[in-house]
């Protein structure tokens, strides 16, 4: 019996720990992907938004979101840079997937 109490606290504080530091190194990896952030990087915002990063300042990144369009933004929000689709891929440029659905499929819902 005395030896429960001290492997309870244990087995509470081990998890505890080793959750704490699986978050620390996330916010690394965030925080460096944040500083090393260029014009023109296609990045993805902790909202799903994809965009093009249009300027750059010490707390905030200027996306441009479609042609001309571009909003303020904090450094926070981006969550990961995107790879854009190459001409090498054609799986990620497939134009007529909409065109031609699979047959027994409806076309709309």
């Amino acid at each position: 019996m005395e030896l429960l109490f001290p492997l309870l606290i244990l087995a509470l504080l081990v998890p505890t720990f080793l959750g704490v530091r699986r978050q620390k190194k996330e916010m690394q990896k965030v925080t460096t992907l944040q500083d090393s952030l260029r014009i023109g990087d296609r990045v993805m915002t902790t909202a799903g938004l994809h965009a093009t990063v249009a300027a750059l300042a010490d707390d905030t990144v200027d996306l441009e979101i479609a042609p001309g369009v571009v909003t303020t933004w904090s450094r926070l929000v981006i969550r990961e840079r995107v790879e854009t689709a190459t001409p090498q891929d054609p799986d990620l440029l497939r134009k007529d997937d909409d065109a031609n659905p699979p047959e027994g499929r409806p076309t709309e819902y």
